[in-house]
């Protein structure tokens, strides 16, 4: 049961990580107000699957490889900062045009699916995650663990930042939020696209002078 402590103290920076407004709050947050709870969930449960697998490969050693072969790592941050490029102007896009909300219970399963989607290649699309992961692992957690732990911890960390989104999804898909939303789409939706597209060009950057 030593293991028990580290799981503890990684849960903790964890938390701390995945609540700190990024491209993902932004993109859960905007999905639940402007579309519908079901979308912000399903966008949640997208940025959950996503941190289980960078959770997963960083237990399996990607930190290591990522480390020791800056051109993957290099390529990697370039197609993730360019894919949320590409979300921003999509959001930008359509920031001028006029919003149906959808009751939940009238949720087309497609649309639900595309949220979930677009929700897991957003988190995805950030290499970092799996250094921070890897980082935090190499740093808290004791060495040779079993298979069992691995397991446990990639799952926990599954629930921590799904369980987190869906937090944000419901309580920002209540009627107040919409209305806010509703009146001041325009503004909100480019606000959303330079914050995300900022992060895009960022890793972009980043990578480039590397």
């Amino acid at each position: 049961m030593e293991f028990i402590a580290p799981l503890i103290s990684i849960l903790g920076v964890m938390s701390l990580g995945i609540m700190s407004p990024g491209p993902s709050f932004v993109l859960v947050a905007r999905t639940a107000v402007a579309n519908s709870r079901a979308d912000g969930l399903a966008a949640a449960l997208g940025m959950g699957v996503g941190a289980l697998f960078f959770a997963t490969l960083a237990l399996l050693g990607l930190q290591a490889v990522l480390l020791n072969i800056p051109t993957l790592y290099m390529a990697l941050k370039i197609l993730g900062g360019a894919y949320l490029l590409y979300l921003a102007v999509v959001i930008w896009r359509g920031s001028k045009q006029t919003v149906d909300i959808v009751n939940d219970s009238g949720e087309k399963p497609n649309k639900v699916y595309q949220s979930f989607k677009i929700g897991l290649i957003t988190q995805l699309s950030n290499p970092k995650t799996a250094i921070f992961y890897g980082s935090v692992f190499a740093a808290l957690l004791p060495t040779n663990l079993s298979i069992s732990v691995i397991l446990i911890l990639a799952l926990m960390l599954f629930i921590l930042e799904a369980g987190w989104y869906a937090i944000v999804a419901l309580a920002l898909s209540s009627h107040s939020p919409r209305k806010i939303y509703l009146n001041l789409k325009t503004v909100l939706d480019r606000v959303a696209s330079f914050i995300i597209g900022s992060l895009g060009l960022k890793l972009i950057i980043e990578a480039s002078s590397e």
